[in-house]
Formats: structure tokens, C-alpha cells, sequence
């Protein structure tokens, strides 16, 4: 049986939305849900719960599911709803296969130095943070941040746009790790090496070991992964991975 979502993790969003609340900024929150782990996947968004939380109309909701659902983050079923989406094993290794271009891409095109790194050096103290205090969740939503600040410093919309939703597809995957902390917190060293490279401004290191790290995350999520689907198809255990750990 699918879960619903608890609009309390979504009513003190309403205040960002402003007077001009549109589709976008309620399609904004609900991604950044996604990627912080509050949307599992299977989760059914029932529209009067979210449109009361979030203080807005039906049809400015249906808007924001119809965004997410063309970024793949939302599925609509006839006549039963909306839900968080479930991916395939399939899902993950595109995902990585972006995962690369993107990232690589902009560190390789970083420019001259000095490189503004206070977002990645806070993301990285934020994930040793949750990892001191034993906090799965924060340690996954922290690397998801690096990895974002560290495509930010390309400084291009575009490429900033398509990592946020490709994050939060990733967040998507989490789910299935037994233990978020023990998967999260191997990388997180790997993260702050790719993080003293750049702030020696040697962007072919940060690179080699950007592409390292990819790779194995990258093998080790598809394993478990399909692992986890497979004994949900045996067992008949729900709609998709269970919550995530921490």
C-alpha cells in the first residue's frame, strides 16, 4: 500500500511561495523535497493535502505535477493519483551517464582561479556534521549539495537546472540503501579530496577523482538497487523501496 505524504514537512514552505505563487515555485519545493529525502518513492501526493499546506489552488498544483512528472520525479496512474515515481536499474546508470557529462564538464571549464568554493566547503562540513551525529538522511542531502555547488561553478542556468532535477532523481535511489550513512560515508572523504584539489586550482585532479568517484558510486548503486527490485518483485512488498535510513 502506498504511503501518503505528511503535509506538516510541506506547510512551512507555503511562506516562500509570496503573493505570486506560480506552478514553478510549487514544482521548486516539491523537487527540493524530493532531493532532501521527505518524498519517498511510491509516496501517493494527494492534492488537497499539498494545495492546503502550500496554500495554493488545484489547478496551480496539477500545473507543478505535471513539471515534475515531465522530469520524471512524479508518475500519474488513472484513477489512482500521483506518485512519487519508483525508478529502474535502468534510471540509475543514465542517471550516472548524465551524472559524468555534467559534472566533469563544468569542472573542466572552471576558468581561472580563484574559485568561490563556500558552498561545497559548507556542504562538506554539513555531511561531516550528520556524519558525527549519525544522521543518514543529512549525510545523503549533504553530498547531494556538493555536488550541485560544485556544478554551480560553471556559473551556467541551464547546466544548473538540469543537475537539480537530476539530484533529485538520485534521491530517489537512496532509498533502497539499507544503511544511508554506511553507503554516504565513504564519500564523503572523497568529496572534501575533490574539494582541497580545486582549491588548489588543479582542475585535472578534481576531475580524475570526480570520475573515480562516480564510477564506484555508481557500481554500487546499481547493485544494490537491483537487488532491492528484485526482492520486491518476488516478495510483493509495495509499490517500491521502503524510506530511507537516518
Amino acid at each position: 500500500m502506498a504511503t501518503e505524504v505528511d503535509p506538516a514537512v510541506l506547510a512551512g514552505d507555503r511562506a516562500r511561495l509570496g503573493r505570486f505563487s506560480t506552478a514553478d515555485r510549487v514544482a521548486d519545493i516539491l523537487r527540493e523535497r524530493i532531493s532532501e529525502g521527505y518524498l519517498p518513492p511510491g509516496s501517493k501526493l494527494s492534492e488537497d493535502a499539498i494545495g492546503t499546506a502550500l496554500g495554493v489552488s488545484r489547478n496551480t498544483l496539477r500545473e507543478a505535477f505535471r513539471l515534475l512528472t515531465h522530469e520524471r520525479l512524479l508518475v500519474h496512474e488513472l484513477n489512482r493519483g500521483v506518485f512519487v515515481r519508483v525508478l529502474t536499474a535502468e534510471d540509475v546508470t543514465d542517471i550516472y551517464r548524465v551524472r559524468h557529462i555534467i559534472e566533469r564538464a563544468a569542472v573542466r571549464h572552471l576558468g581561472m582561479p580563484p574559485y568561490d568554493l563556500a558552498r561545497a566547503e559548507a556542504a562538506v562540513t554539513e555531511g561531516e556534521r550528520a556524519a558525527q551525529d549519525g544522521d543518514g538522511r543529512g549525510l545523503a542531502t549533504a553530498d547531494i549539495r556538493f555536488h550541485h555547488a560544485v556544478v554551480t561553478l560553471a556559473k551556467s542556468t541551464r547546466l544548473n537546472e538540469l543537475m537539480l532535477g537530476i539530484l533529485a532523481e538520485l534521491r530517489l535511489v537512496f532509498h533502497a540503501m539499507d544503511d544511508a550513512r554506511d553507503f554516504h560515508e565513504p564519500y564523503l572523504a572523497r568529496n572534501r579530496e575533490i574539494l582541497a584539489a580545486l582549491k588548489a586550482a588543479d582542475t585535472v585532479k578534481a576531475e580524475l577523482l570526480l570520475a573515480a568517484y562516480l564510477d564506484d558510486a555508481e557500481k554500487q548503486l546499481v547493485g544494490r538497487y537491483s537487488e532491492h527490485i528484485a526482492t520486491h518483485i518476488a516478495t510483493g512488498q509495495g509499490r517500491g523501496p521502503r524510506r530511507e535510513a537516518g
